[in-house]
């Protein structure tokens, strides 16, 4: 029940009792809604969130890591070489790395692997090799959102069934959405890919891949320490 409703439904038991008994039902009335209110939200974003949302937002990645040209890992600037073949060129997986490179995390990257398929091969190196590097698995997009309002580095990832065809990874950007929110359409974003944003849904950010995040195939990795990361 939302907090408006439960104030609602109580007007009529208000105005029944005697004055100091009104006053005391009123203030018990406010913290309770206000405690309702706070349920209803995946956590405040913290200070440390707050960081880690100033630190996301100046990758820029809507101007940096765009499809269609191959680019630099760590600058997502185009090289200049020249594309010889018909692939979509996406740098999801490569923005990813940078990011948390930036931070001081490793997440699997160029020159151990290289930019093809990468996302696929980070899905695998989380799982089998990830917590050597601070990552651990979380639950849920809940979880996820909770701890990325928290300063907490977490990625969504999901590995293609087809080994020819790419994955996904993207960042878990801090958010103030409801769990309701996070129900209908997971935690908030920010991603490279076939279009870049700097904010979106989990569910508009896997849009190419549907199917994985209606069966709940995507991933989430955290990393072991709030880390609210430095300047860009």
């Amino acid at each position: 029940m939302s907090g408006a409703k439960i104030l609602r439904l109580s007007v009529k038991l208000q105005h029944s009792l005697p004055p100091m008994k009104r006053f005391q039902f009123t203030t018990l009335l406010c913290l309770l809604t206000l405690s309702v209110s706070r349920l209803s939200l995946a956590g405040q974003v913290t200070a440390d969130g707050e960081k880690l949302l100033a630190f996301l937002d100046a990758m820029h990645v809507e101007e940096h890591w765009i499809a269609g040209a191959i680019v630099d890992w760590k600058t997502g600037e185009p090289t200049g070489q020249a594309v010889k073949d018909d692939g979509k060129h996406t740098h999801c997986s490569q923005f990813a790395a940078a990011a948390c490179e930036r931070m001081g995390i490793y997440l699997l990257r160029p020159p151990e692997h290289s930019a093809v398929l990468l996302a696929n091969a980070q899905y695998e190196w989380l799982i089998e090799q990830g917590r050597k590097k601070g990552w651990t698995a979380v639950a849920d997009g809940r979880e996820a959102q909770e701890l990325a309002n928290q300063g907490t580095v977490v990625v969504a990832v999901y590995k293609n069934q087809d080994p020819q065809k790419s994955g996904h990874i993207a960042m878990i950007r801090p958010s103030t959405k409801s769990i309701a929110q996070i129900k209908a359409e997971g935690p908030q974003v920010t991603q490279a890919g076939g279009t870049n944003h700097n904010s979106c849904s989990l569910k508009e950010g896997f849009r190419n891949h549907r199917a994985a995040y209606e069966k709940g195939e995507i991933l989430f990795f955290a990393h072991a320490k709030p880390r609210a990361g430095k300047k860009p």
